[in-house]
């Protein structure tokens, strides 16, 4: 199926210009027109799904960069002191919504976590400037599944002496993720659950079926 946003968008100047009402619904749209796909994957889990959502298509692109900037930004609490993510996903993540604050007069650093601390220099885990102790940290990831990878980007920052007590996904496959994080003591927030993504494209790709159809 292809999916056809239902109120198109004539003009680019969305992401910079409309309230976050309407940001957040062509996000979405963007995510289901870039992101999100029908199918039989296997997963890096090994698992089998009959969908794969592949973020990074929407976190790349320079509309939904700005978009995902703008709702971040609005959902981090006002002692926020940075942000931070587990590479690569949170990558460009963690960048939009640092320029954006930069935009807004509330400037946040960024700080991106390997995987594995690199072999030269300072061996460091974190990338990044180098925060006050204690700072209070909010993690952000694409998509979370288990929640597992978002909480190494946690443990790392903690390790470091910073306070982490928030994750925030742009995606929740809801498949544990929000229990884990409750569990553990995090409080945990996503901008998009994955049927709220699925029945948007079920929408989108349907009113484009009719269309198509309509004509015979």
């Amino acid at each position: 199926m292809t999916y056809q946003a239902k109120t198109p968008t004539q003009s680019n100047l969305w992401a910079s210009t409309a309230d976050l009402i309407t940001v957040r619904e062509q996000l979405l749209d963007l995510f289901c027109q870039l992101a999100y796909q029908e199918g039989d994957f296997v997963l890096s889990s090994g698992q089998r799904s009959s969908y794969y959502i592949n973020g990074k298509q929407v976190t790349l692109h320079p509309l939904g960069a700005l978009a995902i900037g703008r709702i971040l930004l609005s959902l981090l609490p006002l002692d926020t002191q940075a942000v931070a993510g587990l590479t690569l996903g949170a990558d460009p993540i963690v960048s939009a919504v640092s320029v954006v604050s930069a935009y807004e007069n509330r400037p946040i650093p960024a700080l991106i976590i390997r995987k594995e601390a690199k072999g030269y220099g300072t061996r460091a885990y974190i990338e990044g400037p180098i925060l006050a102790d204690a700072a209070k940290v909010v993690v952000v990831e694409d998509t979370v599944t288990t929640g597992q990878s978002a909480m190494k980007a946690v443990e790392r920052l903690r390790v470091a002496g910073y306070t982490v007590t928030q994750v925030i996904s742009l995606v929740d496959r809801q498949q544990g993720a929000a229990e884990f994080y409750q569990s553990v003591g995090l409080q945990f927030e996503t901008v998009f659950t994955i049927s709220e993504i699925q029945q948007r494209y079920e929408e989108g790709a349907g009113s484009r079926e009719q269309g198509a159809g309509s004509g015979d």
